[in-house]
């Protein structure tokens, strides 16, 4: 089943609605339609269909050549432009003639056990049991984040990941260390989702066409982000005042901080905990394969690269 772009709507909006169709993320949405305003710009207004593949080349050269982004900013912008001309407008657009740039591999940063309990040891508050959950479950960022009550499993200490990297599911392990933390995190949300209630609030995002399909499942509990925000806010797509998760950013700096406190003499991120977690898994004798599993990567060959294995 194709998605259906309106032509009688603006080409930037019809790339929102193939976008939504096709459940991609807001913030791919967002990016997509930047690159594909930055492209049209740059060719003096002139709409994309009567551009070519070497329009295409002149932008993505200009990028790299005066813009000076990375490797992975310009495919980013490539991307974008092969989403506008195959799903948009449906146009059988040839990358042959289109050279990619090609991104410079370096090893992920991997932190030792003491350096990754002595940053998580300096958070504070839900950002430090983030953290721990980085670490002691191999998670991403969003996928931390987006975490939802029902995610969590205590009784098998199990935690699902739903629409990962690729809108992949998997099941991952749920530290020990952490399993009061995040039971006394939940009851936080309870009380926090039941204010909300009393307040005419008590809305959450639901993916895909749950809404409709379960129509007072975005008040129920189950669905409540493990992590919430702060605030209330306004959902972009529907207009509706409810309650978003966590900031990433806001835990990205936070364990920025944590590393210069801890002394850490890395250049580490929240995602170098991913990578000690498999690192320290095949350290303490887990197989390769049950690491893959766990991190959710489709080829053993990716689990190698993120635990310097090859």
């Amino acid at each position: 089943m194709e998605a259906a772009a309106k032509p009688n709507r603006k080409l930037l909006d019809q790339v929102s609605d193939v976008a939504r169709f096709r459940h991609l993320s807001l913030r791919t949405e967002q990016a997509y339609r930047n690159w594909i305003k930055r492209y049209i710009l740059f060719h003096d207004k002139r709409h994309p269909r009567e551009l070519d593949a070497e329009a295409v080349r002149a932008f993505l050269t200009h990028l790299a050549v005066n813009d000076r982004v990375s490797a992975s900013t310009q495919n980013q912008a490539f991307n974008a432009l092969l989403f506008l001309y195959r799903q948009v407008l449906n146009m059988k657009f040839d990358v042959t003639g289109v050279e990619r740039a090609r991104n410079i591999r370096s090893l992920p940063v991997v932190f030792t056990k003491a350096e990754a309990t002595a940053i998580v040891s300096r958070m504070r508050g839900a950002r430090r049991l983030v953290a721990g959950l980085l670490y002691g479950s191999g998670l991403r960022i969003m996928e931390t984040v987006r975490l939802r009550v029902k995610d969590i499993d205590f009784a098998r200490e199990e935690i699902v990941v739903r629409d990962g990297k690729g809108e992949k599911n998997r099941l991952t392990m749920l530290p020990k260390a952490l399993k009061h933390h995040l039971k006394l995190q939940v009851d936080a949300v309870q009380k926090l989702h039941k204010a909300d209630l009393e307040r005419g609030h008590g809305d959450v995002h639901l993916p895909y066409a749950l809404e409709r399909k379960y129509r007072h499942a975005s008040k129920e509990l189950i669905w409540q982000y493990v992590f919430p925000a702060e605030k209330l806010s306004v959902n972009p797509r529907t207009g509706r005042t409810g309650r978003h998760h966590v900031s990433e950013q806001n835990v990205q700096r936070a364990v920025k901080e944590a590393l210069r406190k801890a002394g850490v003499q890395k250049k580490g991120s929240c995602h170098s905990f991913r990578h000690s977690f498999a690192t320290h898994l095949l350290e303490d004798g887990y197989d390769i394969r049950t690491v893959q599993e766990l991190l959710g990567h489709k080829d053993v060959r990716t689990t190698m690269i993120s635990t310097h294995t090859c």
